[in-house]
């Protein structure tokens, strides 16, 4: 760092994301992202005139885009915003509703706790119980912003939507943010709950579920005025922050749903069999509604079993944190990628094939 940067600046821990090692060929499973590629209609549509069309800017108000996803998820344009990938949304929302302070699980999605630095908000980081679920009782009556990723992440514990409703009336006037980045896996989206409440801020993505990590497309349902908030946010800082390609693409991703959501389908197959293989092989899995599960075994350290893994040339996510550290966070591949995660699982602990 340079002697010039804010000294504040200087002493956030950013976040760290996936490593993304290029020494070779791995069986990548350690950040999330979708086994399966785009539907077809989003490949052509990037044609030669769309990208020879980059010279122009993009539209900011993502007229097209927001008629989609209004159409989708069964609400109004003036209830969507799209910003470029959902942490886009989470930074707006640290940055304008955590004024009375913000209230978020210790093992959470790791972002929150960078924003809620990075903008000076005070913290309740409150412990997840002993079975690593929510305590809901504890986020009722915060009168400050609540953040939960539900799926949560790393653990894929999903709350019900009689909790999400709980805690959102019990704290009516402050933002109840529901991170939903995994909830198309055997999840419910609270989005139907934002006409109800005024205080609801649903945020989505098409990183996981819509093969479209790269592209970085996020958006958020909530009433019109938290949506005029986040435009006013979007329109102080980069208001052509979803550039024309994701754009085009995001619409026919929209269009093409039902090939995104079968996909969805065949990797809760594939999960439900990675659970299986695992506890066989004696691993605690916790149950999982997202693309991922997270799972430990007490003959071997996550650590170790992390590293053996990448030198068997399998990526998975391992965290540091003394709760956690014995597990260890597995994407959910295609079938043939799991079946060789297992197979090198085996190998490692000297199991017989």
């Amino acid at each position: 760092m340079s002697r010039f940067l804010n000294d504040r600046l200087q002493k956030i821990e950013s976040y760290t994301p996936g490593e993304q090692p290029q020494d070779k060929k791995y069986i990548k499973l350690n950040t999330n992202e979708s086994p399966y590629p785009p539907s077809e209609g989003v490949i052509k549509a990037i044609t030669e005139a769309e990208i020879k069309d980059l010279r122009l800017y993009c539209d900011p108000e993502c007229k097209k885009l927001k008629n989609a996803l209004a159409e989708c998820y069964n609400t109004e344009p003036k209830n969507i915003f799209l910003s470029n990938g959902s942490d886009d949304i989470l930074n707006f929302s640290f940055m304008a509703y955590g004024q009375s302070g913000a209230a978020f699980p210790d093992i959470t999605y790791g972002f929150y706790s960078v924003f809620a630095e990075l903008y000076g908000i005070e913290t309740e980081i409150i412990p997840l119980k002993e079975d690593f679920t929510i305590d809901i009782g504890r986020f009722c009556g915060q009168n400050k912003l609540v953040v939960i990723a539900n799926p949560n992440a790393p653990t894929g514990i999903e709350l019900s939507l009689d909790e999400i409703e709980k805690i959102v009336i019990s704290n009516p006037d402050s933002i109840v943010l529901i991170d939903e980045a995994y909830v198309d896996f055997g999840g419910t989206s609270c989005a139907e709950l934002t006409k109800k409440y005024k205080n609801l801020l649903c945020v989505g993505t098409f990183s996981k579920s819509r093969s479209m990590a790269g592209a970085r497309l996020g958006f958020a349902i909530a009433s019109k005025e938290i949506i005029a908030d986040l435009e006013k946010i979007k329109y102080s800082t980069n208001p052509y922050n979803i550039n024309r390609l994701t754009q085009v693409a995001g619409v026919k991703a929209i269009e093409e749903n039902d090939y995104y959501m079968d996909n969805c389908k065949k990797i809760c197959d594939t999960r439900e069999y990675t659970v299986k293989e695992l506890e066989a092989l004696g691993f605690e899995v916790l149950p999982s509604k997202a693309n991922f599960v997270f799972a430990k075994r007490d003959k071997i350290s996550g650590e170790k079993l992390y590293l053996k893994l990448k030198e068997n040339g399998v990526l998975v996510r391992h965290f540091t944190a003394e709760r956690i550290k014995d597990f260890n966070r597995i994407t959910i591949g295609s079938r043939e990628e799991m079946e060789m995660f297992i197979k090198t699982v085996k190998e490692i602990l000297g199991e017989k094939i």
